[in-house]
């Protein structure tokens, strides 16, 4: 290890398998802190928009990797298999497994033989079909880095919760997802009314207390640990809800909406009133896309908001 003066800051050289990385010395030891909690991961280098980037952490279970949406792994471009690779960990190790792919599952330029297992080693560059990944081995600092960097492009940094373009990137997952396992999925979609007039009479640092206390109530108190919530855009938010049907979804909307409308926003002793309206649909056989859905709940929002406002409509 080496030292060098960098604008006065001590870096420190991590020697990796094909290149050294520099580390602020003031980080290094939390940054190595995290890297010993990180397990094995995949991460996309070249794939399907908004994909591409995107780790997957290899928690001890068979992962599988394919087109299939109960794929662990899923990857939704034709030249991939159903049911493409599978990744095994087994005492730290990771080993890859073809299961008799069309295209092949390759690593490092040169194919494996199906049901064969192959050890993997840190940046061993995985191609399936025409998508390629990079192993990540357990401890790895590249993996906290990726996964910080996926965390700030996927997270609203005012609420952090999901933000568009997570939401764009689960909902027609979600959509396929559901029609291929036959369950039902609904959508919430709501904003907060008259939210202007909370910048325009409180300012908008009022109006960001209200997104950020309206996101923390929701997501402690109302929705499931696997319901999938994003802010949408401005006041606008987004709940999928996998495997519910539109009689629950009505229940769950109008339990939030009811919760917000009595909850104290106290803002410089301030009792802001705040209500939501609200705009309920699910998943139907008639629907060939994630946007007829989201198009038919935030159709119903928007009679939500003609009809008066701090309501819920199902369409």
């Amino acid at each position: 290890m080496s030292k060098k003066q960098n604008t006065g800051e001590v870096t420190e050289d991590i020697g990796t398998d094909d290149k050294t990385t520099l580390v602020q010395g003031g980080t290094f030891s939390e940054r190595l802190s995290q890297a010993s909690e990180i397990p094995p991961s995949l991460v996309m280098l070249v794939g399907p928009a908004g994909f591409v980037g995107r780790q997957w952490a290899l928690d001890g279970e068979d992962t599988i990797i394919g087109r299939s949406m109960t794929s662990a792994i899923f990857v939704d471009d034709k030249s991939v298999s159903k049911s493409h690779s599978k990744l095994t960990v087994t005492n730290g190790e990771v080993h890859l497994i073809d299961l008799e792919s069309t295209n092949k599952t390759i690593v490092n330029g040169d194919p494996i033989a199906p049901f064969a297992p192959v050890k993997l080693k840190n940046n061993d560059q995985i191609k399936i079909g025409n998508v390629l990944f990079k192993f990540l081995e357990e401890g790895s600092l590249e993996a906290v880095a990726n996964a910080r960097l996926q965390q700030k492009s996927e997270k609203d940094p005012l609420t952090n919760i999901w933000n568009k373009g997570a939401l764009l990137q689960k909902g027609p997952e979600a959509f396929k997802r559901a029609r291929l396992l036959e369950v039902p999925l609904s959508l919430l979609v709501f904003d907060i009314d008259f939210f202007k007039k909370v910048n325009d009479n409180y300012s908008h640092a009022a109006g960001d207390f209200v997104l950020t206390e309206i996101a923390a109530v929701i997501s402690s108190e109302l929705i499931r640990g696997d319901d999938f919530f994003a802010r949408f855009g401005g006041e606008e938010f987004v709940v999928i809800l996998f495997g519910s049907t539109i009689e629950q979804a009505d229940e769950i909307g109008e339990r939030i909406r009811a919760r917000i409308e009595n909850h104290d926003f106290v803002y410089e002793n301030q009792n802001l009133p705040i209500t939501i309206s609200v705009g309920v649909s699910q998943q139907n056989d008639n629907m060939k896309s994630w946007d007829e859905l989201f198009a038919r709940a935030d159709a119903a929002l928007y009679q939500s908001k003609n009809n008066g406002r701090n309501q819920v409509t199902v369409l």
